[in-house]
């Protein structure tokens, strides 16, 4: 079964930056687009960013824009998540997904990994 395992989550200030990791176990994977989520207790989860399999087609969430940056190494089998400039609204579990195409709705990703924690503090 294919597996996505994302990394690089953790407790950072606001201002600081991180990059997440997500690994695909299969080299199907770098025909999928990777789309990265979150979300925060009690709400829904929310679009970050997306990436189709070429790397050609990013997508980002307005709240992100500017400040997160989407990649891929397909050879590596990995997506990274480049987060700059992070602020605590930034605090939160985030998903990487696997799908057919570059999406914003959850609803095109089949495969989803278990989340890694990012929290801001102020």
């Amino acid at each position: 079964q294919a597996q996505l395992v994302e990394s690089g989550g953790g407790l950072v200030q606001a201002g600081d930056s991180l990059r997440l990791s997500c690994a695909f176990s299969e080299r199907t994977f770098r025909s999928y687009a990777v789309g990265w989520f979150r979300q925060t207790p009690g709400k829904e989860r929310e679009f970050v960013s997306a990436i189709s399999w070429s790397g050609k087609n990013r997508l980002y969430a307005e709240s992100v824009k500017g400040r997160f940056s989407i990649s891929r190494d397909n050879p590596k089998n990995v997506v990274y998540l480049q987060m700059n400039n992070l602020i605590p609204e930034d605090t939160a579990v985030y998903f990487c997904a696997g799908g057919g195409v570059a999406a914003m709705t959850s609803l095109a990703y089949d495969y989803w990994g278990q989340g890694t924690q990012v929290t801001v503090s102020s």
